[in-house]
């Protein structure tokens, strides 16, 4: 199943955070993992426990991006970077 991609505004400006480089990368796991499937368990994929963020994540290296699914459309609604056990979200440590 194909899957059209929408950013919220809030992811946006979680993008913005990053150098150009890191939302290059970025920009080419979502193309390249959530275009096709992204309802489907993988290893980059996963769904979460009910949390306040959203259902599912994708690791794409050291960042973790947060999506939603509704009927043929993956919401991204944030995007943050990882260190170690802890998740920063345009620089601010945050509790899934």
């Amino acid at each position: 199943m194909t899957f059209t991609i929408l950013l919220t505004d809030s992811a946006i400006e979680d993008l913005d955070y990053f150098r150009k480089s890191e939302r290059r990368t970025i920009a080419d796991g979502i193309a390249q993992h959530l275009e096709r499937n992204a309802d489907v368990e993988t290893r980059r994929r996963k769904r979460l426990r009910p949390n306040r963020l959203a259902p599912w994540e994708l690791r794409i290296d050291d960042f973790r991006v947060f999506y939603d699914i509704v009927e043929e459309e993956v919401k991204i609604v944030a995007v943050g970077h990882k260190e170690h056990n802890d998740l920063y979200i345009r620089g601010k440590k945050v509790e899934l």
